[in-house]
């Protein structure tokens, strides 16, 4: 499936019509219809806005994945089921340290990603006990 029809495909998903889309992307309807039916290519900075306007990896509006979540929805998903990790990765995932590490987590499975959430908190608990002393 080629970047048009994951861009209309990610469109349906989110159930929006090509107007509002068109709209809020800051793009005129017929630019985001060309799009679309793959008469143009979105630069860079388009395709990354696709993405997060979507809610997909930019990874699979390209094709070279089958899994549209992001990495941020992964790990998500992963620590779910424990609120402790959750409160933590708010604020752990604005840290610009730690981008490139998120981006890495699409092979891992969720036991393994929760297992690195819980050891950056670990940590990040040892040094904020280390700061007070």
């Amino acid at each position: 499936m080629g970047l048009g029809k994951r861009l209309k495909e990610a469109r349906d998903r989110k159930g929006i019509t090509q107007t509002y889309a068109a709209k809020m992307l800051g793009i005129t309807n017929t630019a985001l219809s060309n799009y679309e039916r793959g008469f143009r290519d979105p630069d860079t900075d388009l395709l990354n806005k696709f993405a997060r306007f979507y809610g997909v990896s930019s990874d699979w509006l390209l094709g070279l994945t089958n899994d549209p979540t992001t990495p941020e929805q992964r790990i998500e998903s992963a620590i779910s089921d424990d609120t402790e990790l959750l409160e933590f990765w708010q604020e752990l995932k604005e840290r610009e340290d730690l981008q490139l590490l998120f981006k890495q987590v699409k092979p891992l499975p969720p036991d393994a990603i929760k297992r690195i959430i819980k050891y950056i908190k670990m940590v990040e608990d040892e040094e904020a006990m280390e700061d007070e002393y």
